[in-house]
């Protein structure tokens, strides 16, 4: 016990000495630094007033025009109308006219350190990986990400304490310290290839206890099991162990009990109204196997459970395949690493890709996804945001979210009731009062975008600016 203690003890030490660059703080009380992965941000030293905008404030069913917004340090102090606003004297006016405001996305689930590259393993969960990672969220828009388990305490804790702080560069990081899986099946070892010290897998009542109380005591902001056999839609395919209901019955009552709610990774209906009934708070991924019935609607409603779609996760598996052309994408390629762009540019890949019978499931699942978000959304089911974007070398942060709203749209949606879920209702679902609004009091975590997103989803991809705390740390997305 003495030399695992001082183990633990020295791998804190490094990675608060890694982080020291990180959380930057507030330098002479006017520009916070980071050092690590990002470029150097500054923090506003004045009010700024953001003038003659078109405003989409995250909760409306449509944008006001010529509208002002008064930011002071990291928050917002006020919104009117242009010439409205009382501002000080010493006020930085930028005029934003013909442009477009938006909250900043969130996404409820995600992963960090998983891969670089092309490569997936434990290898990539380091401060430098995951920072890579937390910066490109924050240059497509994506403000705050939720990394839904397959972490390592205490590195992930501590970044996750310095993203929280002022002066931060890259995403704001919550999520799921290590998570809870099954002995022999999910996540899959092979595929994933994560450390020991990155999952749970109890083969016990007992021992499912004791995992989420050690998350507890890490300060996990949620638990996450997963509940699949990993077919995903593919009859040949041998399915893996499904963890036992005893031991996420255990999980989710013992989770409660520590105050933490439980987000339930599955695939199939099935498994989503058992672990609805036994009291999972948030279906992480959406259904793809069959369509909803009432049943599973009503419990929904009646237990306040949130549904994430994450529906670009299944199209991510054909699309770089399917589609070559792709590659000429200018939004694709401003987070596209050159191992990507290789791997992607092979026909050999491609072909096999494409002619896979994972490639023919996954056109079912996001089609079946679909439709079955667009029968929740009508039914008032709360629905979140995520993609499972970092958890495959295919599933690229930033442009992932961007993906995700395009096919919200496709299902069925209007763009801004795509944004609204990847606004306030991804914050809602967080729990996170501060953000995902642009309102009096709210953190100034906004997206300023060259073209109206109400006449055309596809104007998410044209980033003018992003703001994180008050201060503008990146754009354009795509060099003009």
């Amino acid at each position: 016990m003495t030399c695992h203690s001082e183990k633990k003890r020295a791998v804190r030490g490094v990675s608060r000495l890694l982080l020291a660059g990180v959380a930057g703080g507030v330098i002479n009380g006017v520009v916070g630094l980071g050092s690590i992965g990002g470029q150097a941000y500054a923090q506003a030293p004045s009010p700024i007033l953001l003038e003659h905008v078109r405003l989409f404030d995250g909760t409306s069913k449509v944008e006001q025009e010529d509208m002002a917004v008064l930011v002071q340090g990291t928050r917002i102090v006020s919104v009117g109308q242009t010439g409205h606003l009382t501002a000080p004297k010493d006020v930085k006016r930028i005029n934003l006219s013909g442009k477009t405001l938006i909250p900043g996305l969130i996404t409820d689930h995600s992963h960090v350190g998983l891969v670089s590259g092309t490569s997936v393993g434990a290898e990539n969960f380091t401060v430098p990986v995951i920072k890579t990672a937390l910066d490109q969220y924050e240059r497509y828009g994506v403000t705050t990400v939720t990394a839904l388990g397959l972490t390592k305490s205490p590195l992930f804790d501590d970044l996750r304490r310095a993203q929280h702080a002022a002066g931060a560069t890259g995403a704001d990081l919550f999520g799921v310290d290590q998570g809870i899986g099954v002995p022999g099946g999910m996540p899959p070892e092979g595929m994933v290839k994560v450390g020991k010290d990155q999952i749970f897998r109890p083969a016990t009542v007992d021992e499912a206890q004791q995992a989420v109380r050690t998350m507890a005591s890490e300060h996990t902001d949620l638990v996450k099991i997963w509940v699949d056999d990993f077919r995903n839609g593919v009859s040949s395919q041998k399915p893996l162990p499904v963890m036992q209901s005893e031991i996420w019955q255990a999980v989710i009552k013992e989770a409660h009990n520590q105050h933490l709610r439980v987000a339930a990774h599955i695939h199939d209906l099935d498994y989503g109204k058992r672990l609805v009934g036994a009291g999972a708070d948030i279906i992480a991924h959406g259904v793809r196997d069959e369509p909803v019935d009432a049943a599973f609607i009503t419990a929904m409603k009646d237990r306040g459970v949130w549904y994430i779609p994450t529906i670009s996760l299944d199209e991510a598996t054909y699309l770089f395949a399917e589609q070559p052309e792709i590659l000429n994408d200018p939004v694709l390629k401003a987070g596209l690493n050159a191992d990507l762009q290789k791997q992607f540019s092979d026909p050999a890949w491609r072909q096999k890709i494409a002619s896979s019978p994972l490639a023919r499931a996954s056109h079912a699942a996001v089609a079946m996804n679909q439709k079955n978000l667009l029968t929740l959304y009508r039914a008032g089911v709360k629905i979140g945001f995520g993609t499972d974007s970092g958890a495959a070398p295919v599933r690229i942060p930033g442009f992932a979210e961007h993906r995700e709203l395009h096919l919200l749209v496709e299902a069925g949606l209007t763009p801004l009731q795509a944004l609204t879920l990847a606004t306030s209702q991804a914050a809602a679902l967080l729990n996170l009062p501060d953000r995902g609004v642009i309102a009096p009091g709210k953190r100034a975590d906004f997206v300023v975008l060259e073209a109206d997103p109400a006449e055309n989803i596809a104007a998410v991809d044209q980033i003018a600016a992003v703001w994180r705390g008050g201060a503008r740390v990146a754009g354009p997305l795509v060099p003009r």
